[in-house]
């Protein structure tokens, strides 16, 4: 039940694995936030190790040869590029912590990538300001085309005879994959908020930086994908009146985004987006068993990761639900959020 990253990646490896699967969606594949324009795949600072932290790493990791397995097979491309990622380094602390940090990320990300301290100028002008001229280059972030990432899955899923439809009787083990509606409708059914929705807001330039690393600068990321566009994004709201409409955020958003990487001041607008991703209460992503439901399961609360994790959650959802298999952590049970 539901056709955003979640729900088509766990069909997906059910599918592969030899499962009868049906998709359910009313509003279609990626109707929600996974047809979204950013695609960043970005890892959390190589410090203070936890559960959350962990799992991210394996899915990045897992990412490669995941997409290149369903693009492989649809015949199309997800947009999905491993090409690292640049942060500015403002001050003589900030250069200190990531300085520690390199020891720390070889260490902890078993020497898949690194995280390490280089001069802007090594960069060819695409680069953030930075004060001490000297940036944090890491080489585990990646970039994706979340809408041509979701069309690559239904059509390597149609190769398998699933299909997506948008209603259909539950038989079976049912996945709820639902996104910010189906956190508020469990919170309703357990009686306390367990999740909600954030809406985010983003853009589409006309700007070719295909091969250069994506930036996150001023809480903004800068995304640049191998069709010559660059996605920039995004803005947080926890209160909204309309989930799919843009407004003045989003035209701060773009002004804040020129005001640090000036060369976008001429790029042209291509599309504007808005949607709402579905946040669960420790912004972990919510697995596992349905309260009150046999055999019935949750994956949900990808929040502004869920397309990182989605090829490890694929995983750990087939081996629970096919094979009663369950290597969730227990941070991301729905217990953890209540």
């Amino acid at each position: 039940m539901g056709a955003g990253i979640f729900g088509l990646s766990i069909a997906y490896v059910c599918a592969r694995r030899g499962a009868r699967v049906c998709i359910v969606d009313p509003r279609g594949p990626g109707g929600g936030s996974s047809g979204g324009i950013v695609g960043a795949l970005a890892p959390h600072t190589p410090e203070r190790w936890e559960a959350k932290k962990a799992f991210q790493l394996d899915s990045l990791l897992m990412a490669e040869a995941f997409w290149a397995d369903v693009d492989g097979r649809s015949g199309l491309g997800s947009g999905y590029g491993r090409v690292g990622r640049l942060q500015a380094i403002t001050d003589a602390r900030t250069l200190t912590l990531a300085r520690e940090r390199i020891d720390q990320a070889a260490d902890l990300w078993r020497g898949q990538a690194i995280w390490q301290v280089r001069p802007a100028r090594d960069f060819d002008g695409w680069v953030p300001p930075s004060a001490t001229g000297m940036v944090v280059h890491d080489t585990l972030s990646a970039r994706i085309d979340p809408r041509r990432a979701c069309a690559s899955l239904v059509a390597a899923l149609k190769t398998l005879g699933v299909a997506v439809m948008p209603e259909a009787e539950p038989q079976g083990a049912v996945v709820w994959a639902t996104g910010y509606e189906g956190l508020v409708a469990l919170s309703a059914e357990v009686g306390r908020e367990v999740g909600n929705g954030v809406k985010g807001q983003s853009a589409l330039l006309a700007y070719d930086r295909r091969t250069a690393p994506q930036v996150f600068a001023g809480g903004i990321h800068f995304v640049p994908h191998d069709d010559g566009t660059l996605a920039i994004g995004s803005t947080s709201e926890r209160y909204f009146d309309d989930p799919v409409s843009v407004d003045s955020q989003l035209d701060d958003l773009l002004e804040r985004a020129v005001a640090i990487m000036a060369q976008l001041g001429d790029a042209p607008v291509l599309a504007k987006w808005a949607g709402v991703r579905p946040r669960a209460k420790t912004r972990a992503p919510m697995l596992g068993g349905y309260p009150g439901r046999s055999g019935a399961f949750i994956a949900n609360g990808g929040f502004k990761i869920g397309i990182a994790m989605a090829p490890k959650v694929a995983q750990v959802m087939a081996d629970l639900v096919l094979e009663g298999v369950d290597n969730i952590p227990d941070e991301f049970r729905l217990e953890a959020n209540l």
